[in-house]
């Protein structure tokens, strides 16, 4: 017999991203107008809502319009900084060359949006699900998926506490709750350790591409505030990337604030790509630095991010659930948005499952949201775009880039290319180590560029160090006998947090030392192992990054 307790709902919603919240919302506002009841939880890994939330973020307010529509009256919006000037530079080494935006299709403009943080911006919708009644539940962690007997999906079961690195119950050990529902919402962001799960068992990728991903590493800092322009966007591409994928952002937000970050692509071959040091080296550009000289660096985190697109999304339903958000991967790439995207696909969701509930049609497919989603802005705006990302990867980031752009033009146009571009998996094809260039990365300056080390430490990781290791190894002799000698090691390097070390090579006993303290949740090692020997899966509840205003 189970030592586990268990509460019952009719929705649990796992994570308290965009899209979950939306969703919770949703559902509440539907009972509201239908004059019924309907329980709703969500279940948050982090500490609070918002402390493993990171985005740049430039958010196009179209979901939440829908969402709520007063939004704008209410004072506690974060939604304070419209986007006032967009620009888009293409840089060389010392010089950078504006990419006139007429050039680029109408729905690329960032007329109407926004630039905030949307961890702040889920603090806020979690302050609206809450006063319609949705239980929120931070620093719980969906560790586990539950069945009924007839496979269908029943809920979940939040992890144990107080358990130590041999497995052993301490003096503070706390066994999880389970989570019954009606309807379960996997809301876990990019690469969620329970929605892969549901992707293999009910095998929801059979008739999709596979998705592929890009490393985001962010900044915040304070600037001076003679050179902060609120609502000014600027994106990058260039230099310091060669044949890789990816580019920076700098967004002039409140308060003297500008957020700043890169984003690799993680398709890249070379083993010796160290997406950290190509940050720090892309803030030394004589554009990006004349911003920061003088200012003050006070946050920093990574997350991977969606970038498969519309091919990539899987199938969205199950017996007893549904993939919503980033879970299932509604990023617009050329946009570089997915806030608007991942809340539609919440409500759409909310409203199948609901609908549901109330015909007394308990524990099926709610196939009516993905019909729903097929019919809606979602789909038509990520059909538009579906080919950028696969061209730029197939072709390079000059002619890729090109080649996208047209195809963006001609299905604007109503006379896209009639096809749809394959993507390959971003573990796959990744060259030797002793035949790829290696790469110079210059030394950190500390006022400009900085050490991981330190970083990680502005984004107040934490996690109780004796606990399971959360970062599980399928076989433990692959990193010594495959990555190092092949790859030379690059766990060293894709990881934004340090958390992947080789001791012992200079007494010829080489061995991975696994720092999983440091882990910020980014789920890039998850994604770019080349042998995909790397199993990320949920720490104890609390853990992690806590990041401010990110």
């Amino acid at each position: 017999m189970s030592e586990r307790e268990s509460m019952t709902y009719d929705v649990v919603i796992v994570g308290a991203g965009p899209a979950g919240l939306a969703a919770a919302i949703r559902l509440k506002q539907l009972a509201n107008e239908a004059g019924a009841e309907i329980g709703v939880c969500v279940l948050e890994k982090g500490s609070e809502v918002g402390a493993h939330i990171l985005s740049g973020a430039v958010i196009d307010p179209i979901a939440l319009d829908e969402l709520l529509p007063d939004w704008r009256e209410d004072s506690s919006t974060p939604l304070t900084v419209p986007v006032v000037e967009n620009l888009h530079w293409v840089l060389t080494k010392n010089r950078q060359f504006s990419v006139p935006h007429i050039i680029q299709p109408p729905f690329m403009s960032n007329h109407g949006t926004y630039t905030a943080s949307l961890g702040n911006v889920c603090r806020w919708l979690a302050s609206q699900a809450e006063n319609l009644g949705v239980e929120i539940f931070p620093g719980f962690a969906a560790a586990e998926i539950l069945y009924n007997d007839d496979g269908s999906v029943k809920g979940v079961a939040t992890g144990d506490m107080g358990i130590n690195r041999e497995g052993e119950h301490k003096p503070d050990y706390m066994p999880g709750m389970e989570l019954h529902a009606k309807y379960t919402f996997f809301a876990e962001g990019v690469r969620g350790h329970l929605s892969k799960m549901l992707k293999g068992k009910f095998d929801l990728e059979a008739d999709c591409q596979p998705q592929t991903f890009g490393i985001g590493i962010k900044e915040l800092w304070d600037i001076d505030p003679e050179k902060h322009v609120p609502g000014r966007v600027i994106h990058t591409q260039g230099w310091p990337l060669t044949e890789e994928v990816g580019g920076g952002f700098l967004y002039h937000q409140a308060n003297n604030q500008v957020a700043l970050g890169f984003v690799v692509g993680l398709g890249y071959k070379n083993p010796h790509v160290y997406p950290f040091e190509e940050f720090q080296r892309w803030k030394t550009h004589p554009a990006i630095k004349a911003v920061l000289e003088g200012g003050r660096r006070v946050s920093y985190g990574a997350r991977a991010i969606n970038e498969g697109g519309w091919q990539s999304v899987p199938k969205l339903t199950f017996p007893g659930g549904a993939l919503i958000g980033c879970s299932a991967g509604f990023v617009n790439v050329p946009r570089i948005k997915g806030s608007h995207t991942a809340m539609k696909s919440g409500m759409l969701a909310a409203e199948a499952a609901f609908a549901a509930v109330q015909a007394g049609r308990e524990g099926d497919e709610i196939t009516a949201y993905p019909e729903a989603l097929e019919a809606s802005w979602v789909a038509k705006e990520l059909k538009l775009v579906r080919n950028v990302e696969p061209m730029v990867a197939k072709f390079g980031p000059l002619a890729g880039t090109l080649l996208g752009g047209t195809d963006m033009w001609m299905r604007y146009l109503g006379i896209g290319l009639p096809f749809t571009m394959k993507h390959h998996k971003d573990n796959e094809d990744m060259w030797r180590a002793d035949i790829a260039p290696k790469i110079d990365y210059p030394k950190p300056d500390g006022k400009i560029s900085f050490d991981r080390l330190s970083s990680v430490f502005l984004s107040n990781t934490n996690h109780e160090e004796d606990q399971p290791v959360h970062l599980q190894l399928k076989d433990a002799s692959i990193p010594i006998d495959i990555n190092l000698p092949w790859y030379d090691a690059p766990e060293q390097r894709y990881c934004p947090a340090g958390v992947y070390e080789i001791v012992g090579k200079d007494i010829g006993q080489p061995a991975l030392q696994i720092n999983a303290q440091n882990c910020v949740h980014c789920k890039t090692c998850d994604i770019k192992d080349p042998t995909q020997n790397i199993n990320w899966v949920t720490p104890e509840g609390g853990g992690g990054p806590n990041y401010p205003n990110m």
